[in-house]
């Protein structure tokens, strides 16, 4: 959705010849759209490291991030809801990657061009640079939901500003969804309580559940940053808090941080997806390089009655630069098999396809 409208794009035969073209990449097909649907399209972790930055430098001293999502757009702006997983901040120069991200201004907007619609700033991330790197990233925030472009969540400057954000609701389609997004905790910390960063406290997280059902809300979203790296299959700790917030009322649970996929499961009929991986990075450990987005569905029966469809999964598979495109880009996977003769070096093709059969595999998801 863009603008909180929803955008459906349709490529023409003619627009996906011009597609084939070396430098162009061909944007996914549509998934299944139902009649009387709301479709909510969640990224995971949105990534800036060091190799991202000196990439996307032009010589005029701006930056271009324009291959990215290119491959994603179409899936992402025909959703009714987009949401992505910020893992950085916007502190200000001198950029910088790992271990304490400060990602160039404009990126954010960027990712909001695309279509995504929220984002999710509850992560370990958000504190490398200290109080006053996390003010300078929710200001910028600030002022593009001021402006009508994103919303974000997760965080906020105030104790005023947080009753609006925890949880955070968003109408789609007359549907009244409220997103409750926590992290584990952060890399980094601050001595005072604000600017306010949600971590995993079930008293608050409780109060926010009972908040949005109090305040109307048909379904309840939960967006935890949590877990193990780089591990395939969900910790016990991980489990024992999806039950526990299946028992609380949330509809969905769908995590981040592990930087890998993890398996998903359904919970007396709640659909919890446990990591959705890495959508851009420069990681390059065995399985990162392989993500997930995930594709909530709400239906409307002829009663009006609504409910939560099994989920459809789009594994995705991040290309670095030289390999695909002279930058990095983001492809689900499914749409480009048998198409190798696309690759600039197409030992990266074969790497994907080894990598996105092992993580289904190990983690059991079918796209």
């Amino acid at each position: 959705m863009r603008r909180f409208f929803t955008s459906c794009l349709f490529l023409s035969l003619a627009a996906f010849a011009q597609a084939q073209i070396v430098g162009h990449i061909p944007p996914a097909r549509s998934l299944t759209n139902l009649p009387d649907t709301v479709t909510i399209f969640i990224m995971g972790d949105v990534m800036m490291h060091a190799d991202q930055i000196t990439n996307a430098r032009k010589s005029d001293g701006t930056y271009s991030f324009q291959t990215y999502f290119e491959a994603m757009e179409g899936l992402i702006k025909e959703s009714d809801l987009a949401i992505a997983n910020m893992e950085f901040t916007l502190a200000g120069k001198p950029y910088t990657g790992y271990p304490c991200f400060s990602a160039p201004d404009g990126f954010e907007e960027y990712v909001a061009s695309c279509g995504v619609d929220v984002f999710l700033t509850a992560n370990n991330h958000i504190l490398d640079k200290g109080r006053r790197g996390l003010e300078r990233t929710l200001e910028r925030y600030s002022k593009m939901e001021k402006a009508g472009v994103v919303k974000y969540t997760g965080t906020a400057l105030s104790s005023e500003d947080d009753k609006g954000r925890f949880p955070l609701y968003i109408r789609v389609k007359g549907i009244k969804v409220a997103l409750v997004n926590f992290t584990y905790g952060t890399n980094q910390e601050i001595e005072s309580p604000l600017p306010k960063v949600h971590v995993t406290d079930k008293t608050e997280i409780g109060k926010a559940i009972r908040k949005a059902r109090e305040a109307g809300a048909e379904f309840v979203v939960a967006l935890p940053h949590w877990g193990i790296e780089y591990i395939l299959n969900h910790s016990k700790a991980q489990g024992d808090l999806a039950k526990w917030l299946v028992a609380s009322g949330c509809d969905a649970v769908v995590g981040a941080h592990p930087h890998v996929v993890q398996d998903s499961e359904t919970l007396d009929g709640v659909p919890v997806v446990y990591s959705l991986g890495n959508a851009v990075s420069n990681m390059s450990a065995i399985n990162t390089r392989i993500g997930m987005a995930v594709r909530l569905r709400i239906a409307s029966d002829r009663s009006g009655e609504r409910r939560m469809l099994s989920p459809e999964y789009i594994l995705t598979w991040c290309t670095r630069p030289g390999t695909l495109t002279d930058s990095y880009a983001v492809i689900p996977v499914r749409e480009f098999i048998g198409k190798r003769d696309l690759w600039k070096n197409p030992s990266d093709y074969d790497e994907m396809i080894a990598s996105y059969h092992r993580v289904k595999e190990k983690t059991g998801i079918v796209d």
